[in-house]
């Protein structure tokens, strides 16, 4: 397809989540002085704080730099599963195995407390068990992945089961893997209404909401914070951040720690009925073992193929990635070919060097970050953990609390080696190593 063929003629930069629900640009309620406990960032991780803090009765006030919602909460691929990136082994040697079971014992508990909160609050949100499919993108890692499951997990029952190549294509209709395995109990989700459903909830239960109000500083008084805004100064007795990909200056600790890395997708025009079932007939959340990860699905309606990855060595523009992703994808699946692209966008991705998930409290001032791209559930479960933390009614620490926080000597959130690091990817999974 030539270039200026590739691209639909309302092609939009801005996430296909947003068609849905967009995020919301207006302030709910005048913006206080003063404030039981204020929290920092619209996300996941924000609201679910901010939802916990309220229903107990806190006056709490929800503060973003930009609209609430508009940072990689509705900027995801909207799939949901359990697992860390470091395996038990490597977490035990690290932590001991007592930290390391409690670490995979919390994200298991993340997708319960997902699933649990979307049937309680009743959240429109297209939350379905879908299962996960990973494929071998090389024979080697096929090998690797069959020994995983041949073992299962020592901490979660993830039920998985092998795909042969000989038997893909009842699973995916590609050649580009070698096999596979299945996860069955990941899950898909509306990105977008989900953050719009929780959203509203908060809202019913008290919280304020001042969108386009960022944070500049936070000064300690005795037990009295005082955080300065774009809209005011808000004094608190209790601040919670939850800025992950986005964390600034607001807070140099956290900067200092978090990696900032943009993640790319792309979503397709409306694809032929016939086509997405022969390609996709099991409708599942679909990666890879590369570590430059490819993660793609359909949409809720099964009318558009999602397709994300890191495609470029530093951070680019929409309309760039999109021509690389494109090519990506129809070089996995060649009868895509034909298919424009509807929408291009990324998000920011909060990375850290041990790439575990943070969270924390330091004399009032909480914080949850650090999802390393599998951030639907954790950031929901952090966020939680963090609000009933704030609110009291949560004394128990964490696994993730219970953890160092690595930082390195002279970074300051500016990933400058990002560029050779995926260099050095795009090496390794050329060769499967």
């Amino acid at each position: 397809m030539k270039p200026d063929e590739l691209f639909c003629a309302d092609f939009k930069t801005t996430p296909f989540w947003w068609e849905a629900a967009r995020p919301r640009e207006e302030a709910a309620g005048d913006m206080p002085s003063e404030c039981d406990v204020l929290v920092i960032g619209s996300g996941y991780t924000g609201l679910n704080a901010a939802l916990h803090t309220a229903k107990e009765g806190l006056s709490t006030l929800v503060i973003d730099a930009q609209a609430a919602g508009a940072g990689c909460s509705t900027r995801n691929g909207g799939q949901v599963s359990a697992g860390l990136k470091p395996e038990f082994p490597e977490l035990a040697r690290r932590h001991g195995n007592e930290i390391a079971t409690a670490l995979f014992e919390e994200s298991q508990a993340s997708v319960d407390y997902l699933a649990n909160l979307v049937d309680e609050e009743r959240l429109d949100c297209d939350l379905r068990k879908v299962g996960g499919f990973h494929g071998a993108h090389h024979p080697r890692l096929y090998q690797v992945l069959e020994a995983e499951c041949r073992d299962q997990h020592k901490v979660l029952k993830t039920d998985a089961f092998m795909v042969p190549r000989n038997a893909m294509a009842a699973e995916l209709g590609t050649d580009a893997y070698h096999g596979g395995i299945v996860y069955p109990h990941d899950c898909s989700i509306d990105a977008g209404k989900y953050h719009s459903a929780l959203l509203s909830r908060v809202l019913t239960a008290g919280a304020l909401l001042q969108p386009h109000c960022p944070a500049i500083s936070i000064e300690r008084t005795g037990k009295t914070l005082t955080v300065t805004t774009a809209k005011g100064n808000v004094r608190t007795g209790k601040v919670i951040i939850a800025t992950n990909g986005y964390s600034g200056r607001l807070s140099p600790y956290h900067r200092s720690r978090i990696i900032p890395i943009g993640s790319y997708i792309i979503a397709t025009e409306p694809l032929d009925r016939a086509l997405v079932d022969r390609l996709f007939p099991t409708d599942r959340v679909y990666s890879d073992t590369r570590r430059l990860i490819y993660y793609y699905r359909l949409s809720p309606d099964r009318q558009r193929m999602l397709f994300g990855g890191r495609v470029s060595l530093r951070e680019t523009n929409p309309e760039v990635s999109a021509t690389q992703l494109h090519r990506a994808m129809t070089a996995m699946f060649p009868d895509l070919s034909a298919a424009r692209i509807s929408h291009s966008w990324y998000g920011f991705v909060g990375y850290t060097f041990d790439k575990l998930a943070h969270c924390g409290e330091d004399d009032g001032i909480y914080y949850a970050m650090g999802y390393c791209g599998s951030g639907v559930a954790m950031s929901s479960y952090l966020g939680m953990r963090m609000g009933r933390k704030a609110a009291g009614t949560e004394t128990t620490l964490s696994a993730f609390e219970r953890i160092p926080f690595p930082g390195r000597p002279f970074y300051n959130g500016n990933p400058w080696f990002l560029a050779p690091s995926v260099l050095v990817y795009r090496f390794r999974d050329h060769f499967g190593i």
